[in-house]
């Protein structure tokens, strides 16, 4: 039995917080919000996650030291935007080579940085990794099967925290490869974004087919000049993340993406979500590391003109599909002659 403790009451902390009660490890889940440890610890579930239950011997606190100190993992589940605040937060308490599994997503704006990057910066005695994958927290709270992948920076912490997440239903991969995980994580919802864009304005599966499909090309034009994998991009933490999201009404990237092609603000449908939409937070970082890196992203530049150019919905899907003729796989050499002559 290992001793963890859930940074963030969210449903994602909750649910993969029920996922390890049930697994026979002993949960603390901290939250900086005091109604949301109160609702937690009266109710042992979150509004959010209805009929998804907490162990009954899950402690809940706001205590920093409580949460941190003596515990053998911190699975960091705050949303992207407090992460650094977080971090810096509870950073002192943490004991040298103390393990931190990041599972949340996104890239900081101001610096460019992932999640991971920023954890190892404001605490740098850490042993930090991530978890990513295909994984509502809804399913996931549920016990539906589902495949994950956790990262790490040695082959012993990823195989540590895959021993203590893995069950019946909850399937863990390892990787070495953090950054491309963490980049098909946060660019994956502003293609969902997209997706869900084209839903609002009425267009079918051809165009969410497309969208998927050029949309990976990008999360992985950019991720391998940034110094991710190929291979990753076409696994569970690229292809499989942003098939999920983009399909599926559980991803409140999707649905955000639904009411701006429906016409409302991006503003008006983040508040209608009544959620963190982490891909608004991840557009504009993306833009500008695709120019850091002198790379064309043209889904996801579209995304930010509709977002926070004003532009029309409509008027964006009709630049993309009126861009240059091109070659779907460019380095693909072509016959000197065709084979029946």
């Amino acid at each position: 039995m290992a001793k963890v403790s859930i940074i963030g009451g969210g449903s994602w902390g909750i649910a993969l917080g029920a996922l390890l009660g049930r697994n026979g490890h002993r949960v603390t889940v901290w939250s900086a919000l005091e109604q949301e440890i109160a609702m937690l610890r009266e109710n042992h579930e979150h509004r959010m996650l209805p009929g998804v239950i907490l162990p009954e011997d899950v402690v809940y606190t706001t205590q920093d030291r409580e949460a941190v100190e003596g515990q053998d993992l911190l699975v960091m589940a705050v949303a992207s935007s407090y992460t650094r605040q977080t971090a810096r937060r509870l950073g002192s308490l943490v004991s040298p080579g103390q393990k931190i599994v990041n599972v949340a997503k996104g890239i900081e704006e101001r610096t460019l940085m992932t999640l991971a990057q920023i954890i190892e910066e404001e605490i740098p005695g850490a042993d930090v990794a991530v978890m990513s994958g295909p994984s509502h927290a809804e399913e996931v709270g549920r016990s539906l099967p589902t495949t994950i992948v956790v990262g790490a920076g040695s082959r012993e912490t990823a195989e540590y925290i895959q021993n203590l997440f893995m069950n019946e239903v909850f399937r863990v991969y390892i990787s070495p490869d953090m950054l491309g995980m963490e980049l098909g994580g946060a660019l994956k919802n502003v293609v969902a974004l997209a997706a869900g864009i084209a839903d609002g304005l009425g267009y079918g599966d051809n165009t969410k087919a497309a969208l998927i499909t050029r949309g990976i090309t990008e999360i992985a034009r950019l991720g391998i000049a940034m110094g991710g994998k190929f291979e990753t991009f076409c696994g569970l933490t690229g292809i499989g993340d942003l098939i999920v999201t983009c399909a599926s009404m559980h991803s409140r990237n999707r649905r955000a993406g639904i009411l701006i092609g429906q016409g409302k603000t991006c503003q008006e449908a983040m508040d209608e979500v009544k959620m963190v939409v982490e891909g608004v937070h991840s557009a504009k970082a993306a833009m500008a590391l695709a120019e850091k890196y002198s790379v064309q992203l043209p889904i996801i530049e579209q995304v930010n003109k509709v977002l926070f150019e004003g532009k029309n919905a409509a008027s964006a899907v009709n630049e993309l599909m009126l861009r240059d003729r091109k070659e779907e796989v460019p380095d693909f050499p072509w016959l000197e002659k065709q084979p029946w002559q």
